[in-house]
């Protein structure tokens, strides 16, 4: 490090050069440091809790109802401890933005999501209030909703009896989500099946759910329970598909498209032009210092010592930049999350991220200093003297 102030001045020789420098490797590491948020939001259900849970939808589509009978003949099948069901209800609260990840559920659902943690008072009080709503604390936080509170949601497609849309509940819980948990846990809303059936304007409902959630009594046993499940409903107009909770969110997101593949794509592109960018910048700066070069070698420098000055300011060049961007990503992605409503539960850059950040900094900088720093280390005193 006893080159530094000599490398910090060669970096800065052109400072108009190297800011704009500088700006285009901020952008790039701080749209790498928000795909790999969001990459990691969308692969957050590879979570090991809920490895004794399978999801039972049906085969067609997941919008497509099963009827209320399986529920019986699924507790029968061996393995199978417990069977919960749950239906999508889709809330908007006062304003089109404010959607709500909402849920109309049954009795033992909290028995089966053990991840779901109530104190005792609240839950006593979710099983006596037939309109009673339980929160995460991210949603109660964001909408400032408390315990006792009169939540009106709109649903977007299912109408009361009355014809209103409209749905009154009662807030009597808050939850925490336990440790491990998958990454939106905290942002949902669940109320009572039974309120779900008997207010609802479809008559269907009263025979239908829209997936079964299973309780496993052993994790090993899950291929084996899925494929019995399954062959209950063989060759009918309701088959339906059994798999565990981590694959139907891995398939759910894969809807979308390949997330971590279209991550890899676009900072594959980012980082290429960047090479490019930054490369350029590295030669056309060692080409205008070939005299000074020369004088360094000329009073004792040696060509290792040469070589090793340029391979560092590439490095650091792309460090200065990375660092800053990458920290500049740390602060708006928990902004960028604030703002999508609940919509996006992108997690904070994380200790991988940023390894991964610094070592793709470090490469690149090696990578795009090599070039002319073997140049330097290969130039002839006299020639460069010379100019030639």
């Amino acid at each position: 490090m006893k080159y530094l102030h000599l490398i910090w001045a060669a970096l800065f020789r052109r400072k108009a050069r190297t800011f704009f420098t500088l700006v285009s490797i901020l952008a790039a590491f701080l749209l790498f440091g928000m795909l790999d948020a969001t990459r990691a939001a969308f692969s957050s259900g590879d979570s090991v809790v809920g490895v004794d849970r399978l999801l039972t939808t049906s085969r067609y589509s997941i919008i497509q109802s099963l009827p209320a009978s399986l529920a019986t003949r699924m507790q029968a099948v061996p393995g199978v401890k417990s069977v919960g069901y749950a239906n999508w209800f889709g809330g908007i609260y006062q304003d089109p933005k404010n959607f709500v990840l909402s849920f109309a559920v049954s009795d033992n659902y909290l028995d089966i999501y053990h991840e779901i943690v109530l104190p005792p008072e609240q839950r006593k009080a979710f099983e006596s209030t037939r309109t009673g709503a339980i929160v995460g604390e991210a949603l109660a936080k964001r909408f400032g909703w408390k315990v006792g509170d009169k939540i009106p949601l709109q649903s977007t497609i299912f109408p009361q009896r009355n014809g209103d849309k409209t749905w009154p509940f009662d807030l009597v819980g808050i939850y925490t989500p336990a440790k491990g948990a998958a990454n939106g846990t905290d942002q949902q809303f669940f109320f009572h099946h039974k309120y779900f059936q008997d207010a609802n304007a479809f008559q269907s409902i009263g025979t239908t759910v829209g997936w079964y959630v299973v309780q496993l009594t052993s994790a090993d046993k899950a291929d084996a329970v899925a494929k019995a499940i399954d062959a209950l409903s063989a060759n009918s107009d309701h088959e339906t598909k059994t798999q565990t909770e981590q694959a139907f969110n891995a398939s759910f997101a894969k809807q979308l498209g390949d997330i971590g593949l279209i991550v890899s794509a676009i900072m594959g592109a980012v980082f290429f032009t960047l090479i490019l960018l930054t490369g350029n910048t590295m030669a056309q700066a060692v080409r205008e210092r070939t005299n000074e070069l020369a004088v360094l070698k000329t009073i004792g420098f040696s060509s290792g010592s040469v070589l090793g000055m340029v391979l560092a300011e590439g490095m650091l060049l792309l460090l200065l930049g990375g660092v800053i961007g990458l920290g500049l990503a740390g602060v708006l992605v928990p902004i960028v999350a604030k703002g999508s409503g609940g919509m996006l539960n992108l997690p904070p850059i994380g200790v991988q991220t940023w390894v991964l950040g610094i070592v793709l900094m470090l490469a690149i900088g090696a990578l795009v200093g090599a070039l002319p720093a073997i140049r330097a280390m290969r130039l002839n005193i006299v020639d460069a003297l010379a100019g030639r």
